[in-house]
């Protein structure tokens, strides 16, 4: 009895075990089974996603490289299907609104128009009136104009404001908006533009990697249907709203969509509103300015020209070289001073805008600036140039715009500039001396001058009368800001500038460099010595000067305004106005 008592717990024990054995491979064999199923469904999920990635890209290309070609097909496809289209899902309708508004806004406008839809000049021009006096004074009518832009920087809203000020002038009783439809309708990432900005201009590594990841080609492609499809319906909605007679553009990020819109809302009103785009940057432009639909693309430089070419297909004659719209205030400066500051006349009216600011009109200015905000390293560069100045020998004085920075005003006001002269030399600066072009020279100077200069240097806060200070000066130290060169340039200032703003400001450098109004450093120390070079050298100043002015373009505003409300006011007609 005890063996078969102790056989049967040894049976059921390695029944268990079996059992046990069992489950586990069941177990296994469940999860493997499992994984496979898992891997499948993303292989199958990669697959279709890789699919609608591919199929969104060849739509993307086909729509921005259309040619005479492609959009005949697209049209004849469109209008044989037009009524199919109505009841497709709302998916498929979104992919392909962006085709079958071109294609409708350009079948309307050749509706519309008496000659062929292939000769741009023949559409433009508006109807015989009837009386010459009417049409004049429609001409010269007021006008509803649409600006957008983004907080991006000063000098969007800066041209903005400036092209604003002409309408008015030009066109009185002109209403104007400024609208950033990216931060009231856009979606994520689109809507974080102004704050992300802000960060990323502070770390220039940063803004270097973005700036070049988003200037290619594919990303292009990609940021542009993704735009349009997630935030083409409220913007659109945001432009009729205004109900502008002309939308103008100067961001680059508000062309390609806001293009679309003014499509839609074509060919569901039947008004054909004109698209302006007015490029803010001097020698280098970022890829999203261009598109080959606006009416009129007003750029400032030959090398925007040969950019706008080769990425956004622009064509020729929609390509304006009329320069960079700046203030008005520089246009009016620039006629007083008879166009040329190294004339009599313009000698003359310096030293009385000398007067005027209480500056000493017996000595040389140099105008300090570092932007609105009054950042970068502001306070090494006075610093320097007080030191090399005085121990040059050189009399002047140092204005510093300190911007908003009210803590940087306050330092500059308080301060011991005995102590500055008195301070030791840095170590490092023997090693940078081979680094120094205008060193040598300084040197030979400094040794033979046998008496201190007297500089007294000058901080201001936010300035609201710059062409007048920039008149007074002699020489502009200034970060390579696009709109602070074109203003410089308008009153003939040479330009030593102190840093830029990797990607878009990298152009900005070669522009001045090339025309020879200008220098570029970084080092606090190299630029007093370059800033005392010059001002021992009038010959060299009066030749940079005049570089500065052959380039210059101080009534831009004016002309863009006068061509954009010229072909405003043609589709007004048009549009029964």
């Amino acid at each position: 009895s005890i063996e078969r008592a102790v056989g049967c717990r040894t049976g059921a024990c390695r029944k268990s075990w079996r059992e046990k054995l069992t489950m586990k491979k069941q177990n296994r064999l469940q999860q493997l089974q499992q994984k496979r199923s898992s891997l499948s469904l993303t292989r199958t999920v990669s697959f279709g996603c890789t699919k609608s990635l591919i199929l969104i890209s060849c739509l993307g290309i086909v729509l921005l490289t259309r040619n005479q070609y492609v959009t005949p097909f697209l049209a004849a496809a469109v209008q044989g299907s037009h009524s199919t289209q109505q009841k497709h899902t709302l998916s498929l309708s979104s992919i392909t609104e962006s085709s079958s508004t071109l294609l409708s806004t350009s079948s309307l406008s050749s509706s519309q128009s008496s000659t062929s839809s292939e000769n741009k000049d023949d559409e433009t021009e508006p109807p015989v009136e009837n009386s010459e006096g009417s049409s004049s004074s429609r001409k010269n009518g007021p006008l509803k104009v649409l600006f957008l832009s983004a907080d991006t920087g000063g000098g969007h809203r800066a041209s903005a404001e400036s092209l604003a000020s002409q309408f008015v002038i030009h066109y009185p009783g002109t209403k104007y908006d400024l609208c950033d439809f990216w931060t009231l309708d856009g979606c994520w990432p689109y809507r974080t533009l102004a704050p992300a900005y802000k960060h990323l201009s502070k770390y220039p590594r940063q803004w270097r990697f973005l700036y070049h990841l988003s200037n290619m080609r594919w990303y292009e492609i990609m940021q542009d249907i993704h735009s349009s499809v997630t935030c083409e319906r409220k913007i659109r909605k945001r432009i009729a709203s205004y109900d502008a007679d002309v939308v103008v553009s100067v961001h680059p990020t508000m062309n390609y969509t806001p293009i679309r819109s003014l499509q839609n809302i074509a060919r569901d009103t039947g008004k054909r509103t004109p698209f302006f785009t007015v490029v803010t940057d001097l020698g280098s432009g970022h890829s999203t300015w261009f598109q080959p639909e606006p009416e009129k693309v007003f750029i400032a430089s030959d090398r925007i020209r040969k950019i706008a070419k080769k990425r956004g297909n622009v064509p020729d004659e929609s390509l304006v070289e009329s320069g960079l719209p700046i203030r008005h205030d520089f246009a009016v400066q620039n006629e007083n001073m008879g166009g040329d500051r190294t004339s009599d006349t313009g000698k003359s009216y310096q030293r009385s805008m000398k007067a005027q600011l209480n500056l000493n009109s017996d000595t040389k200015t140099i105008l300090v600036m570092g932007g609105g905000e009054g950042v970068g390293s502001l306070k090494q560069i006075v610093d320097s140039l007080y030191c090399t100045l005085t121990k040059s020998g050189i009399d002047a004085s140092v204005v510093v715009v300190c911007g908003r920075n009210e803590k940087l005003k306050t330092r500059l006001e308080n301060r011991d500039w005995n102590k500055i002269l008195t301070r030791p030399k840095k170590k490092r600066r023997r090693l940078l001396k081979f680094l120094n072009p205008f060193k040598k020279k300084n040197n030979e100077d400094t040794e033979s001058s046998t008496s201190h200069g007297n500089v007294k240097v000058v901080p201001l806060g936010f300035v609201t009368q710059m062409a007048e200070y920039m008149v007074a000066a002699d020489i502009l130290v200034s970060k390579a800001g696009p709109g602070t060169i074109a203003e410089a340039a308008a009153v003939g200032l040479p330009v030593m500038m102190t840093s830029f703003l990797p990607g878009q400001e990298a152009g900005n450098v070669d522009f001045v460099v090339e025309n020879k109004f200008g220098e570029f450093c970084v080092k606090p120390d190299i630029i007093a010595d370059g800033v005392s070079n010059w001002l021992k050298d009038d010959v060299a100043l009066t030749q940079m000067s005049k570089n500065a002015i052959a380039i210059s373009h101080p009534n831009a505003a004016e002309e863009i305004v006068l061509e954009i409300g010229e072909i405003a006011h043609q589709w007004m007609e048009r549009n029964g106005k």
